[in-house]
């Protein structure tokens, strides 16, 4: 029994894996598909180790390679007692590993056939589609600090990068989520005092200091988030989101201009316009113009 995985191995190298080898030799053409098949097994092994990598599943990985090491290594310095200890708990490992991880198991299995399942082959939700349930999101947050009148700002990086602004605060790197946003901004806490920087459909940052505004015309009752948001909007092309503590308005501040008071819905149509339409409307429309041309080139041709 002790020899039956090892020797399986040995069977498999020098049956299998030679004539393999022998019949790429005789048939170049079996080198493309060996090739793929090669590349699909390194990138399955990547995502099962991405997948496993903070669950406890990563442990068992961990235990089973330092297993076949040691099994290995008896073998070969002929500790037969050991050796042979080894090779039966492997023999019966496979039942352990399905007894004691079976809600790992039944939870991966669960995932076929749903959306995770996109995750796994890296096939995620494209870019516009993402932004969008982002800023649902910022609204949702936005509206459930207003009816606390808890303070708020939320600065949204568009084409100029703010990754200066970012390191000002401390890093998140999370994803976009109401209830996120707004456990940052409970009162009296480490992080609720500053802007909370998203940025490529990730929270980058919390308690950043933005710069203040100091135009004359800025009326004299607002606060200093308001001042902020202005700022970074004067600054940069990022839209600011601001929640007032006072009064529980929420206002944009978008090109150094301070929209006040805005309802869900506007607030809702305000950034998807800005952030959606404007970058993603113009990538669209540059790539019609661009299959228009050359669609009109090959005309000219013919």
């Amino acid at each position: 029994m002790k020899n039956n995985f090892f020797s399986a191995i040995d069977t498999f190298w020098q049956v299998n894996v030679v004539e393999y080898i022998a019949i790429l030799r005789e048939n170049p053409l079996r080198l493309i598909s060996f090739i793929i098949d090669l590349a699909i097994v390194v990138f399955l092994a990547y995502q099962l180790i991405k997948i496993t990598k903070n669950s406890r599943v990563w442990q068992l990985i961990k235990g089973i390679a330092l297993l076949i090491v040691a099994t290995l290594i008896s073998g070969w310095i002929h500790l037969d007692i050991l050796h042979s200890i080894l090779t039966s708990i492997m023999t019966y490992g496979v039942i352990a590993m399905i007894v004691i991880f079976q809600p790992e198991l039944r939870r991966g299995l669960e995932q076929l056939g749903t959306n995770k399942l996109t995750k796994f082959f890296g096939i995620d939700k494209d870019k516009e589609t993402k932004t969008k349930e982002d800023i649902y999101k910022i609204v949702i947050a936005a509206k459930e600090l207003a009816s606390h009148k808890t303070g708020g700002l939320i600065v949204i990086e568009r084409d100029i990068k703010i990754g200066d602004i970012a390191e000002t605060g401390v890093e998140i790197n999370g994803e976009v989520s109401p209830q996120l946003l707004v456990n940052l901004f409970v009162p009296n806490t480490p992080l609720h005092d500053g802007a909370v920087v998203i940025s490529n459909n990730r929270i980058i940052a919390a308690a950043c200091i933005l710069p203040l505004a100091n135009d004359k015309e800025i009326a004299k009752e607002l606060g200093t988030r308001h001042r902020a948001a202005i700022g970074i909007s004067q600054e940069t092309d990022s839209i600011a989101v601001v929640i007032s503590e006072e009064t529980g308005k929420i206002s944009i501040a978008k090109d150094g201009t301070l929209i006040a008071d805005v309802d869900e819905e506007t607030l809702k149509k305000t950034l998807i316009k800005h952030v959606v339409t404007n970058r993603f409307g113009e990538e669209k429309g540059i790539k019609a113009e661009k299959i228009k041309k050359m669609r009109t080139k090959l005309k000219s041709k013919q």
